[in-house]
């Protein structure tokens, strides 16, 4: 909790990428990729080594999330990537144990790919069963043997989304936009949300990155599919280095989305919780700006840093952080009434 706004930490890893778990020259890739990314857009003292990164200590990560980084729960994201890892990066049992160690600080995501067919579906059954799970993160680039992606569009994508339905997993994360080393940049496109989205209207479709580099794509999904939503991983770090651009993608996303639609998540490790909700609760537009984006409100803020998640999720809110979900006046600027009924119609 940071002064008055309860925070839930939407995308969150505990993650082994060190050399005793890497598999081949992918995996330590993949790895340093993270890296390179944490070094670039991290102010210089949160800036960790290598070695550190690689795999940090559980008594770490609850320090840096709970103690100094504010979160209130945060959910934990699973990444296998078995092919490059020995035990898989950050896997549902790997996150599930962590979060059994701390009752009601976690929540665990799992997972699935489409390309296991039925087998796949028996565990997906056995995941939801042990970890009682309300979301999954889906790779869409992930490589799987001579297979370098898939798509969500794709007839047995669709068989797993219909099982999710079934089994009451309400929220669908999908890594959407920057590539990471070395998977495949349009392995990762956004527009195939669009597809899954409109046949699948009782799931949430949580797109995180925004898309990155391709935020116009997504908006203009965005606006159309109102169960398709933002998550500022990656994003939001940019209010550290590039302040304006930072300001340009929320205020986009506050146009066409409107302000009930947008998660935060640090994707921690990469990035530490506390300077990015610090920096963000002190962040405003700037003044040249304003006439086209309108203006952060307090309101705002608190949606995105914690009670959008929580409506997701049913989290449970302490009465006094709460808001109303009706768009806020943030001035002239934001349309969020005719971008979400369908502006592009």
């Amino acid at each position: 909790m940071y002064q008055n706004h309860f925070v839930v930490d939407a995308h969150t890893h505990f993650w082994d990428g060190s050399p005793a778990n890497q598999i081949n020259r992918y995996g330590e890739g993949f790895i340093k990729c993270f890296h390179d990314y944490h070094s670039n857009l991290s102010p210089d003292e949160y800036k960790w080594p290598l070695e550190d990164f690689e795999r940090y200590s559980e008594e770490r990560m609850i320090r840096d999330l709970f103690e100094n980084g504010y979160d209130d729960v945060a959910i934990l994201q699973s990444t296998y990537l078995t092919d490059w890892y020995v035990n898989g990066f950050n896997t549902t049992e790997q996150n599930g144990r962590i979060a059994e160690r701390h009752p009601g600080r976690f929540i665990v995501n799992g997972r699935w790919d489409p390309r296991d067919g039925e087998a796949g579906l028996g565990e997906l059954e056995r995941l939801h069963e042990r970890w009682q799970l309300r979301g999954v993160k889906l790779y869409t680039a992930e490589w799987k043997g001579y297979s370098k992606g898939w798509k969500l569009s794709d007839p047995w994508a669709y068989r797993y989304l219909e099982k999710c339905q079934e089994l009451g997993i309400r929220n669908i994360h999908v890594h959407k936009g920057p590539t990471v080393y070395p998977m495949n940049r349009d392995a990762f496109d956004v527009a195939d949300v669009d597809d899954a989205a409109t046949a699948f209207p009782a799931l949430n479709f949580i797109v995180e990155h925004v898309g990155l580099p391709r935020l116009e794509d997504f908006c203009w999904i965005a606006t159309q599919e109102p169960n398709v939503y933002g998550g500022l991983a990656v994003a939001m770090p940019f209010i550290h280095s590039r302040p304006r651009y930072f300001a340009q993608i929320i205020g986009e996303l506050l146009y066409w989305l409107d302000e009930n639609r947008i998660l935060f998540g640090s994707d921690y490790a990469i990035w530490q919780p506390k300077w990015l909700i610090e920096k963000f609760v002190d962040f405003q537009i700037p003044d040249d700006m304003q006439g086209e984006y309108g203006v952060l409100t307090p309101q705002i803020k608190r949606k995105i840093l914690g009670l959008n998640a929580a409506r997701l999720y049913d989290i449970k809110v302490p009465g006094e952080f709460d808001v109303p979900d009706e768009p806020s006046d943030s001035g002239p600027a934001i349309a969020s009434d005719s971008a979400s009924s369908g502006a592009a119609a």
